[in-house]
């Protein structure tokens, strides 16, 4: 910390100096006016220590002004002597920081160490605060634009309806509220014109700005091509994967892959076609026995998007049984855990089957609530880790 020290009594200025220029401080007394002004630059001191005789009883104010003037960031910190102190308004109101007594045995100046360290702590935190409000004003902005690309109306075919629900993690920290991430975290549900229905969740690596970003380049991507009609789920995958390779936007690199869930619902065949990136595979519910599978297995997978620009990635399909339900997620749903928990203790594919078997004479709306209610109180009430994504389909017998 560098203190510039203005001072009236020579003697004392010294006596000043040896208790205040101790490392890691570094300590610049002046009692001569001029040489003080000729050493007034920006940023050239932290603190200042102001005598109010200095160079004059008339004259202080005008100085603490230039001083102001010219190094706004570092608090003053003023020294009255006893019958003084009725001028300390006038200095407040203009940005005095704090101000001590002077006593006439100069035991004061064994305190000077800590209430310059404290004044000038005190305006570090202060614009630790400010920064941390403006990142907060950053992440929010951020975030509401992701949720605008969520779709508001989903498409409903007949014979089927379909529930969608994104929740970005809450579990940082600024002051004493809570701040709710941009996320990384991405579904979206549209039709084509002959009816057939398009479900898609991604996930970006991680979560906060950076992730969002990643996601909302693969959204942008997406929605450029996603009228052109490809063979099949696959080729569909193929060539966002080729494309966000060729961008050089997102780095694998740097850990900027994402997951992505592909799915095409014919509802006048009933059947399914998707193809995986790395993502969570869905699972089917037979709402009779309320028995929960896994569509697909892990292998056909595939790696997750922008690592290999010529991975090839698999065609998985079945067909889609009356009284059903399908689930699409992604992982911050079943990884919810104790902010102290081990792994065995997060919530789990298990705690989601279990929720499924649960909520199975629920209306979708309920079960989809249920599935996020569960997934939370699995945390402790700590929140989830990782952003979430949801979206339920349910086939009724007409």
């Amino acid at each position: 910390m560098r203190i510039l020290v203005a001072w009236d009594d020579p003697a004392e200025a010294e006596l000043i100096d040896t208790f205040l220029n101790v490392d890691p401080n570094e300590c610049f007394v002046f009692s001569d006016v001029e040489e003080l002004e000729a050493s007034l630059q920006p940023g050239a001191y932290d603190t200042v220590l102001l005598s109010m005789r200095f160079p004059s009883e008339e004259g202080v104010f005008s100085l603490f002004e230039r001083i102001r003037r010219t190094i706004p960031d570092a608090p003053v910190v003023g020294a009255w002597a006893p019958g003084e102190i009725s001028q300390v308004a006038k200095f407040i109101k203009n940005g005095l920081h704090s101000f001590i007594s002077r006593d006439e045995s100069g035991d004061f100046i064994f305190l000077l160490t800590s209430i310059m360290e404290a004044a000038f702590m005190a305006v570090q935190a202060q614009r630790a605060q400010i920064v941390m409000e403006k990142l907060r004003d950053e992440v929010e902005s951020v975030r509401q634009l992701q949720e605008a690309v969520l779709p508001r109306d989903l498409p409903m075919p007949e014979g089927y309806k379909i529930v969608a629900r994104y929740e970005s993690s809450q579990i940082r920290v600024l002051g004493d509220r809570p701040v709710v991430m941009a996320g990384g975290d991405y579904y979206d549900v549209f039709s084509f014109d002959d009816g057939q229905v398009v479900l898609v969740l991604g996930d970006a690596a991680g979560h906060g700005v950076k992730a969002c970003m990643s996601i909302m380049t693969m959204h942008t991507l997406i929605s450029m091509i996603r009228d052109r009609r490809f063979p099949n789920t696959a080729e569909f995958v193929t060539e966002v994967n080729k494309r966000l390779c060729a961008s050089d936007i997102i780095g694998a690199d740097q850990g900027g892959f994402i997951t992505l869930l592909y799915c095409l619902l014919d509802s006048t065949n009933n059947t399914l076609e998707w193809t995986s990136a790395g993502h969570p595979m869905p699972m089917l519910q037979d709402l009779k026995t309320g028995e929960v599978r896994k569509l697909g297995s892990k292998e056909e997978g595939g790696l997750p998007l922008i690592i290999d620009e010529d991975w090839e990635y698999e065609l998985c399909s079945a067909e889609i049984p009356n009284n059903c339900r399908i689930l699409l997620y992604t992982d911050g749903l079943d990884e919810a855990f104790p902010e102290q928990g081990r792994e065995d203790e997060q919530f789990g594919e298990e705690g989601i089957i279990n929720t499924l078997k649960e909520t199975v004479e629920l209306p979708l709306e309920e079960t989809l609530e249920r599935l996020f209610q569960d997934s939370l109180e699995a945390t402790g009430g700590v929140g989830r880790h990782d952003d979430t994504s949801v979206v339920l389909l349910e086939r009724r017998s007409v």
